[in-house]
C-alpha cells in the first residue's frame, strides 16, 4: 500500500502496481522560445521552472519499476485532425501548422513537438500523441490503462488549466483516482494555476488531490532529495 500526505486528505494506493505516472505536454513548442507558447505571446520561462521537480518523479517512478506515460499535444502534418474551432483560437502571427523557428507548429513529427531533452523518455516507456487537450480524446491512453490494470494517476506536466485539468477531470469521470503534483505543474498564469489547484481539491476532492513532489515521493519511499542530470 502507498499513501501519499496530501490535500484534502491522503490518496491511497492499494498497491504500487496500480499506479503510473503521467507527464503531460513537456514538449519544446510549450518549453522553448521560438515554439507555440512564445508564438502565443507568454513567457515559456515560467514552465522551465517545474523541469528538476518532473525530473525526481520520473527518476523515482523508474528506479521503482512503476508506469511511466507522457503526452505530446499534436497534429498531423495535414491537419485533418485539428478541428477548425482549434485551429482559429489564439490565432496570432503563427499559428497551429504554420513554420517557425522549431518547424511547423503542433505538428507531430517536427522539432518542436520533441519531449525535453531532459525529460526524453526510455524506448520502454509509451508516449501518447493527441490531437486535443486532454489525453483521452483520440488515443488509446484509456485502452493502455485497462491493460496495465491501471486504477491511480500521478499527473505532472503543462499547463496546469488546460491539458493537466482536462486530463484529469476526465479521468475522473472514468473512474481513475487522481493526484496533481502541484510542484511539478506549471501555466503561463499564474493565477490561473492557482485556481486550478483549488478547484481539484474543493468540496472534499471533487477532482481528485493535489501533493507536492517531496510528498509523493516519501509515499513511496524514495528519497526527497533524489535528483537526475539528465
Amino acid at each position: 500500500m502507498v499513501t501519499i500526505q496530501a490535500q484534502p486528505y491522503p490518496y491511497v494506493v492499494p498497491d504500487s502496481s496500480k499506479l503510473a505516472l503521467v507527464i503531460m505536454d513537456m514538449q519544446r513548442d510549450f518549453l522553448d522560445p521560438g515554439g507555440f507558447g512564445d508564438a502565443l505571446g507568454h513567457d515559456v520561462s515560467r514552465l522551465r521552472t517545474i523541469v528538476p521537480t518532473v525530473q525526481r518523479l520520473q527518476q523515482a517512478f523508474r528506479q521503482q519499476g512503476l508506469t511511466i506515460f507522457q503526452t505530446v499535444e499534436g497534429h498531423r502534418p495535414n491537419l485533418a485532425d485539428c478541428p477548425p474551432a482549434k485551429l482559429q483560437r489564439g490565432r496570432r502571427d503563427l499559428t497551429i501548422g504554420d513554420r517557425g523557428p522549431m518547424g511547423r507548429m503542433l505538428v507531430l513529427g517536427e522539432p518542436g513537438s520533441a519531449i525535453i531533452p531532459e525529460l526524453a523518455p526510455l524506448p520502454q516507456e509509451t508516449v501518447i500523441t493527441k490531437p486535443g487537450k486532454g489525453a483521452f480524446y483520440n488515443t488509446h491512453l484509456g485502452f493502455l490503462l485497462q491493460t496495465y490494470d491501471i486504477s491511480h494517476l500521478i499527473l505532472a506536466g503543462v499547463t496546469t488549466e488546460v491539458c493537466v485539468q482536462t486530463t484529469m477531470r476526465d479521468a475522473n469521470d472514468r473512474g481513475y483516482e487522481c493526484l496533481l503534483v502541484d510542484d511539478a505543474t506549471e501555466s503561463y498564469v499564474p493565477e490561473f494555476k492557482q485556481a486550478t489547484l483549488a478547484m481539484v481539491r474543493a468540496q472534499g476532492g471533487t477532482v481528485g488531490w493535489t501533493a507536492t513532489a517531496d510528498q509523493v515521493l516519501a509515499g513511496l519511499g524514495a528519497s526527497p532529495l533524489s535528483t537526475t542530470t539528465s
